[in-house]
């Protein structure tokens, strides 16, 4: 095992080293030690996922994998949000509904969230993106219906809140625990 997991990364040396990679193709790399990604750093492409809708076992298997990485992303709000949407809609996306639903699993968790919720405008790449203006729309329906306006960030600005706002009383902190 230890002498695959060296030649594997021996591979991937040579091939960063390579200087013949294009913007588009997919990258492997190691993570954590537990074999090789593929991750892809072009904007706006679709990494190499097998899309095959042809008979009803590849396609179960598919929405398995995104529903996966859509619940799974290691930032609880966006697993929330992304898992739960995409369970109730991915059963009726087509092919482009599919690829676009990629592109958005394959943004950065961050920047994912400040877009989602207003803080920042995404690009506008992004902003075509029919699955990302879906989870948006309802992330900002879902903000207006139920969250306070002063609880909010204004766009632009970082949300920094103390957890002891509530003690702006006598002797409480003016601004929080700064």
């Amino acid at each position: 095992m230890g002498s695959l997991r060296r030649s594997l990364i021996s591979l991937h040396r040579a091939l960063k080293s390579s200087n013949s990679i294009s913007p588009t193709e997919t990258l492997l790399r190691p993570q954590y030690g537990y074999g090789l990604v593929q991750r892809s750093y072009s904007i706006g492409t679709t990494s190499n996922l097998d899309i095959d809708l042809s008979n009803q076992e590849s396609k179960r298997r598919l929405f398995n994998r995104l529903i996966y990485r859509s619940k799974q992303r290691g930032f609880l709000e966006l697993d929330l949000v992304l898992g739960k949407w995409v369970e109730e809609h991915i059963h009726s996306m087509d092919e482009n509904g599919i690829k676009s639903l990629v592109d958005v699993l394959d943004l950065e968790n961050p920047d994912l969230w400040k877009w989602l919720i207003g803080q920042e405008q995404p690009p506008e790449a992004l902003k075509t993106n029919p699955v990302f203006t879906a989870v948006r729309n309802k992330v900002l329906n879902n903000l207006n219906s139920y969250a306070a306006p002063e609880t909010r960030a204004t766009p632009g600005q970082p949300w920094v809140r103390g957890w002891d706002d509530i003690k702006k009383g006598q002797g409480g902190p003016i601004t929080g625990n700064q």
